[in-house]
C-alpha cells in the first residue's frame, strides 16, 4: 500500500512539473553554423530525455557486445549448476528411499556438475554407507577433513563408521576431535561423555560436563541430575582409599539430587564411618521421603553399629512411618522383626503386603518366616512354590539390562543415568494370585500320641464304646481235616515246657493295635485259640509214637488241651456247627495203642474242667506259629510238612 501511495505521488510530481514548465512563458533558441533552433522549453526537455535515452541504449549494446564472451560463460556455467542441484536433489531423494544404485548414479552426476560442492560429496559417502562399502566412505569422509568447511561433517561420518564397527576408542578420538573442532556440536559432546563414563574417568567426564553445559547443550536440571550421578560414581570409587573426599562428594551430589538413593546410601554410609549419626539419618530420611527404597531402610538399621535386633526394628518403624502404606516400608519392616524373632509382627506387615501387591521378595521372606517360627517345612515349600509364580520384585533396569546393584551409566548404549528402579519388563503383565487370611494362621498341631514307654505294662481295661469304636480283629480259620490225622506236635507246644498251664481267654484288647507298640502288650501267640481241628497224618503220627511215646503223648496232651480252648472262646454266631472240634466218622478211628488214646481223652478232659492261671510271657520274644500267611498255598513241600505239623490257622489283623 505504501508503495502505492509512493508511486502515485512521483506520478503528481512529475505531471506538476510538466504543467509547471507549459506555463513558462518565452522560448529556448539554438543557432549552430547559420542554423537557429527555438522552440518552447516543453519541447526541449522533451527532447533531450529522448537523445538521453538514445544514448545509454547505444552505451548498452556497445557494452554487451564487449562482453559477450563472459555473459556466455556465465549462462552454461549457470546452466550446469542447475542441473548439478536437480542430480543432487534426485540423489538424496534416492537416498532417503534407500535406492543406492540411483542415488550413486545422480551423486556422480551432481559431484561432476558441481565441482567442490560439500553436499554432493556427503551424498557419495552416505550412499557408500548404505551400499556397505565402508572403506569407500571411510576414504570420502576422511578426503573431508582436509577442507575446514567440511572437518566436522568428516568427523561426524568417522564417528559413526567407528561405532559401526564397534570401535570405541577411535569412535572417542573422532567425537573429541569434533568437540575441539566445534564446541557446539550436541553428538560431539554427548559422545565424549559417555565415552568418558564408561571408561570410569570421571574427573575428565567432570570437565566435559561443564563445557556441555556452557555451551547451551543442555538445560539446567539436567545438568544437576547427570553432575550428582558424576560425583556418586566417583565417590564409590573414592570411597576406599580417599574417604574424606568421597564424603564431601557424596554429599554434594545428594544436595543436587535429593532423590538419587546411591548418593544418599553412600553419604549416610560415610557419615556413620566419621561418627556423624544425625547426618547419616537425615540424609535417608530425605530421600525415604522422595524415594522409597530397599537399601535405604537396610542403612537406616544398621545407621547405628552395634544395636541389637530390637533397636533395629524400632528404627526401621520409625523411618517406614515418614511415608506410609509403601511396599519398601512393609517388607523391611518384616525383615527387621524377623531378625529380631518379632513373629507375630512380621506376620502382620507380611500379610498386608501379600493382600495388596504380592512379590517374590514378599513370599521369600514368608517361607523364611515359617521355618523360623514353627520349623513347618510343608509350610514352608508351599510359599516357596508361591513365590515362583509371584511377579517379580523391583529392580534397577537401563536398556534391557536388569540389574542388583545401581550404576551410573548404561552397559549398551553408555548413557549417563540410565538406570531406573522399576519391574522388570518379563513380570510387568504378570498378577500375584488371591492370598487368603488362613495361609498366614499359625498352624495346629495335632496331639501327641502317648509312648508305650509312659503306659503302665497292663493298661485297664477298656470301656465299651471304646470296645465298640476300635477295629474288630479278624480270625482266619483253616478249612477242617479228615478226622483219621493225627496231630503232630507244634513249635509252640515244643518250646512250653511240660505241666505249663494255657493262658486266660481275656476279651479285651491290650496296647495300640496298628502300630508298633501294641507288641510289649499282646498276649502271647502260644495263648491264641485255634479255630480250626487238629490236622494229623497217620503215618508220621505212628512213627513218633514208636520212637518216642512219652513224648508224643505230653504233645498230643497240650495239643487237646488248646483245641478245646478255643472251641470255649470261639463265638457262636461266628462259626458252623460242629467246627472247632474233630469230626468223627463211623470206621474211621485211627490205628493207635490204647494208651495213646486214653492218654488223649484224659488230656481232653483236663482241659474241660481244669481252671489253671495263664502265664504273662509279655515280655518274651514273639513266636510265630505261621511261616506264610494263611492264604498263601505254599509249595509241594510244605503239603508235606502240612501233613507231619499241625497248622495255627487263627491270626490276629
Amino acid at each position: 500500500m505504501i508503495r502505492v501511495f509512493f508511486f502515485f505521488l512521483l506520478l503528481f510530481l512529475l505531471a506538476l512539473g510538466f504543467a509547471w514548465m507549459a506555463d513558462l512563458p518565452g522560448t529556448i533558441s539554438v543557432s549552430w553554423n547559420g542554423y537557429v533552433w527555438e522552440q518552447p522549453p516543453v519541447i526541449v526537455a522533451l527532447v533531450v530525455g529522448i537523445l538521453l535515452a538514445v544514448f545509454l541504449f547505444a552505451v548498452w549494446v556497445v557494452r554487451v557486445i564487449l562482453k559477450s564472451p563472459q555473459i556466455a560463460n556465465r549462462f552454461f556455467k549457470r546452466r550446469r549448476k542447475d542441473k548439478g542441484y536437480e542430480a543432487l536433489s534426485h540423489g538424496l531423494i534416492a537416498l532417503g528411499t534407500g535406492n543406492a544404485k540411483l542415488a550413486r548414479r545422480y551423486g556422480l552426476d551432481a559431484d561432476r556438475l558441481l565441482a567442490e560442492e560439500p553436499a554432493a560429496k556427503l551424498l557419495l559417502a552416505q550412499t557408500a554407507q548404505l551400499a556397505g562399502k565402508d572403506d569407500e566412505a571411510r576414504q570420502r569422509f576422511e578426503a573431508m577433513l582436509d577442507d575446514p568447511e567440511t572437518k566436522a561433517l568428516g568427523l561426524h561420518g568417522l564417528f559413526v563408521e567407528a561405532e559401526r564397527q564397534r570401535e570405541p576408542v577411535a569412535a572417542r578420538h573422532y567425537a573429541e576431535e569434533a568437540a575441539k573442532t566445534s564446541p557446539g556440536l550436541e553428538w560431539a559432546g554427548k559422545a565424549v561423555l559417555g565415552y568418558q563414563a564408561v571408561a570410569h574417568h570421571w574427573d575428565e567426564a567432570l570437565k566435559t560436563l561443564e563445557r556441555n553445559y556452557a555451551a547451551k547443550l543442555l538445560d539446567k536440571k539436567a545438568y544437576r541430575r547427570q553432575r550428582a550421578v558424576i560425583l556418586t560414581a566417583l565417590a564409590q570409587k573414592l570411597e576406599g582409599g580417599e574417604p574424606e573426599r568421597a564424603y564431601s562428594l557424596a554429599k554434594e551430589a545428594h544436595g543436587l539430587a535429593l532423590d538419587l538413593v546411591p548418593a544418599a546410601v553412600l553419604t549416610s554410609r560415610l557419615a556413620t564411618r566419621r561418627g556423624d549419626i544425625r547426618k547419616a539419618a537425615k540424609v535417608l530420611e530425605a530421600t525415604w521421603r522422595l524415594s522409597p527404597h530397599p537399601e535405604l531402610a537396610e542403612t537406616y538399621a544398621h545407621v547405628r553399629t552395634g544395636d541389637s535386633a530390637v533397636d533395629r526394628l524400632k528404627r526401621v518403624k520409625s523411618l517406614s512411618a515418614q511415608r506410609a502404606n509403601t511396599p519398601e516400608g512393609a517388607i523391611a519392616v518384616a525383615r527387621a522383626a524377623l531378625e529380631a524373632r518379632e513373629f507375630q509382627d512380621a506376620r502382620t506387615h507380611l500379610k498386608k503386603l501379600l493382600q495388596s501387591e504380592p512379590t517374590r521378595g514378599a513370599f521369600l521372606l514368608m517361607a523364611e518366616l515359617e521355618e523360623a517360627e514353627h520349623g513347618d517345612k510343608g509350610r514352608m515349600r508351599d510359599w516357596l512354590s508361591r513365590a515362583v509364580k509371584a511377579p517379580q520384585d523391583k529392580a534397577w533396569i537401563a536398556d534391557g539390562i536388569v540389574s542388583a546393584e545401581w550404576q551410573p551409566v548404561s552397559p549398551v548404549t553408555g548413557k549417563l543415568d540410565a538406570f531406573q528402579w522399576s519391574i522388570p519388563t518379563s513380570g510387568l503383565d504378570e498378577q500375584g494370585e488371591l492370598v487368603e487370611d488362613s495361609l498366614f494362621e499359625a498352624p495346629v498341631l495335632p496331639a501327641a500320641v502317648p509312648s508305650a514307654a509312659s503306659e503302665e505294662p497292663a493298661p485297664a481295661e477298656p470301656s465299651a464304646d471304646a470296645v465298640a469304636d476300635e477295629p474288630k480283629t479278624v480270625d482266619l480259620k483253616a478249612e477242617p481235616v479228615k478226622a483219621e490225622t493225627k496231630p503232630a506236635p507244634t513249635a509252640s507246644s515244643d518250646a512250653m515246657p511240660a505241666g505249663t498251664a494255657p493262658a486266660k481267654d481275656t476279651s479285651s484288647k491290650h496296647g495300640f493295635e496298628g502300630t508298633t507298640d501294641d507288641v510289649r502288650f499282646s498276649p502271647a501267640l502260644s495263648d491264641l485259640p485255634d479255630g480250626a481241628p487238629k490236622a494229623t497224618s497217620p503215618e508220621p503220627a505212628k512213627d513218633v509214637a514208636k520212637t518216642d511215646t512219652a513224648k508224643a503223648a505230653e504233645t498230643d496232651k497240650q495239643a487237646a488241651a488248646d483245641d478245646k480252648k478255643a472251641d470255649a472262646k470261639t463265638d457262636s454266631s461266628e462259626t458252623e456247627s460242629g467246627e472247632g472240634t474233630e469230626p468223627k466218622k463211623e470206621g474211621s478211628e485211627p490205628e493207635a495203642s490204647g494208651g495213646e488214646l486214653s492218654e488223649e481223652k484224659a488230656g481232653d478232659k483236663k482241659a474241660e474242667n481244669g481252671k489253671a492261671e495263664a502265664v504273662d510271657d509279655s515280655d518274651g520274644p514273639i513266636q510265630f506259629p505261621l511261616k506264610r500267611m494263611p492264604d498263601d498255598p505254599g509249595t509241594d513241600d510244605d503239603e508235606k510238612e502240612k501233613s507231619a505239623k499241625a497248622s495255627r490257622p487263627r491270626f490276629f489283623n
